[in-house]
């Protein structure tokens, strides 16, 4: 089972907590809370107390009509098994690591030990919305965004990460393949979200461009343990960049095709606009997507781009 999003004990900094997000931990932290004291649980009943009143009568005689002699102790013996197994707790374990390779793995909360804090998040921190990851029934697949409040369309040939390193990945697409340059294994396509920060800028626009270049280095330059699975960044073009509206607020984008000394090269997108909860802070997404014939269509980060619906 996987535990509901929600602030968790740090596994990483146990005297802190973390935002679990449904999928995998976010970069958002805090210090804890107090919690409330326990309620007191009440006894569970157990066998029974030699050298006690015993619970059947040992009265010399004959056995009831139908009955061994020895049936009260046995059913003494079946409830003291009973309670004993009503007493187990099964609880549940996901493991976050690097997908498909080594690297540091974090443990998801545990769901018997490590209940969500029912309060409301940090004042600075964007308050996560309720609605659930999984999509309708009757609708269409998407991914949610919990602590920015949106969603994304899950389109043919991506899927929800399971196990992955890197903070907020929202999804990949289907499948690994071996980096051209460098040690470790590849995707086609990523999207991942972040909260933007006072340091990032003060409009969509100047977060957008500023972003682009750390968005194209992390993704073709060196991963995030110093490897250069494509040998290194050699040029880059600007093929669009302009303002565009997201879920009905105004936003900024800026696209690059970057060229990699080794293998075909990719696109690389930061799209940034205003969340729709909290204090409204802007939202940062990257697109990363594979060039030739095995990358996704270029054509996804426009599906992706429209299908941005807000959770409130």
């Amino acid at each position: 089972m996987t535990p509901t999003p929600g602030w968790y004990r740090d596994p990483s900094a146990p005297h802190l907590e973390r935002w679990w997000d449904g999928t995998a931990w976010t970069e958002h932290r805090r210090a804890p809370e107090a919690p409330a004291p326990a309620a007191p649980t009440p006894p569970v009943p157990g066998p029974p107390v030699y050298g006690s009143q015993p619970t059947v009568p040992l009265t010399p005689g004959r056995p009831s009509p139908g009955g061994d002699s020895g049936k009260g102790p046995k059913v003494v013996a079946l409830v003291a098994a009973g309670a004993i197994l009503l007493t187990a707790i099964v609880t549940g374990v996901i493991v976050l690591g690097e997908d498909d390779g080594g690297g540091q793995v974090e443990t998801a909360p545990t769901l018997a030990t490590s209940q969500p804090v029912d309060r409301e998040p940090a004042s600075d921190t964007p308050s996560p919305a309720e609605s659930s990851s999984e999509p309708p029934a009757d609708g269409p697949a998407v991914v949610t965004d919990q602590l920015n409040g949106f969603t994304l369309p899950l389109l043919d040939g991506w899927v929800r990460p399971r196990t992955f390193t890197e903070a907020d990945v929202l999804m990949t697409t289907d499948g690994t393949y071996d980096c051209p340059a460098d040690f470790g294994y590849c995707r086609h396509g990523r999207v991942s979200s972040r909260t933007a920060t006072a340091d990032d800028g003060n409009s969509p626009e100047a977060i957008a461009k500023a972003d682009i270049k750390e968005a194209a280095d992390a993704a073709y330059d060196r991963d995030l343990i110093g490897r250069r699975p494509f040998g290194g960044i050699e040029a880059h073009k600007v093929l669009g960049s302009g303002p565009v509206t997201v879920a009905g607020r105004a936003g900024w984008f800026v696209r690059w095709r970057v060229t990699t000394a080794k293998g075909s090269g990719g696109y690389v997108q930061s799209l940034v606009f205003p969340s729709s909860i909290g204090t409204g802070s802007p939202v940062v997404v990257r697109y990363v997507f594979d060039a030739g014939e095995d990358g996704p269509p270029l054509a996804d980060m426009d599906r992706l781009t429209k299908g941005i619906r807000s959770t409130h």
